[in-house]
């Protein structure tokens, strides 16, 4: 018999969406004892019970022993479900408003991966393509980063993201590479209207060759100060709020 596969969410705000969004079983919750009651505490009761998920009142310290970082919640739940391609293709043609797509190449720091992927559903991204290996996962801590957002996202987690791209481009959808390169268009300058793939690189070496030469152009966020670069997480969210202003958040 195959073994049930499960992992510990973590934080109020994504186990409320965990929650929320209904997209994993959730086997139980475990409530640290002697919380003082909050607004969103009591909405994950109020959820569960609905859903008649077991409600357990723990000692703090059970919960230490699982994970730091909980704020007294726990959900024991299944592994984060991932959609193929051709499911996230179907939602986002769907939808009244262009394919709005976001591309993590070798993403690695769960921190980064999880800050951009906020940014990502509250900018109105459709799905987001990232490749098997050499990148970070949906871990419980991606999650919590994400303050629980990745639960309403599309995630598609391909084995090689430059033909995954390519495919993107046969229906018709622009890849638009962030990169600091001589080639890049000012980012405030670039077309960005229409259906549109937004590429982020890996923290040290951005957009592998491979997957550049997809890209159908580059842009590039300019920098007055002495630091070369920002992070991937805060230059991503830059330009993905960019790309929503130019569709008016339609």
């Amino acid at each position: 018999m195959e073994k049930i596969q499960r992992e510990f969410l973590y934080g109020r705000h994504a186990v409320h969406e965990a929650l929320r969004a209904g997209r994993r079983r959730i086997y139980r919750l475990l409530i640290a004892e002697g919380l003082q009651p909050r607004p969103i505490l009591e909405e994950i009761r109020a959820m569960a019970t609905d859903r008649g998920i077991p409600l357990l009142t723990v000692p703090r310290a059970r919960l230490d022993a699982i994970t730091d970082g909980h704020q007294g919640v726990v959900a024991e739940a299944d592994p984060y479900p991932y959609v193929d391609l051709e499911q996230a293709w179907a939602e986002s043609a769907g939808r009244p408003d262009p394919p709005f797509w976001l591309a993590l190449d070798c993403l690695q720091d769960p921190q980064n991966f999880g800050t951009l992927l906020r940014t990502a559903e509250a900018t109105g991204v459709h799905a987001v393509l990232f490749p098997e290996h050499r990148s970070a996962r949906v871990t419980p801590a991606v999650v919590n980063a994400s303050a629980g957002a990745v639960e309403h996202l599309h995630m598609a987690q391909v084995t090689n993201l430059a033909r995954a791209l390519e495919q993107l481009k046969e229906r018709g959808i622009w890849i638009v590479g962030l990169q600091q390169d001589p080639r890049a268009i000012r980012y405030d300058q670039a077309d960005l209207g229409g259906p549109i793939a937004l590429v982020v690189g890996n923290e040290e070496s951005g957009i592998r060759p491979l997957v550049r030469r997809v890209c159908d152009f580059l842009i590039y966020l300019p920098m007055r100060g002495r630091v070369a670069s920002l992070n991937a997480a805060t230059a991503g969210a830059v330009a993905l709020y960019e790309i929503a202003r130019r569709r008016d958040f339609q």
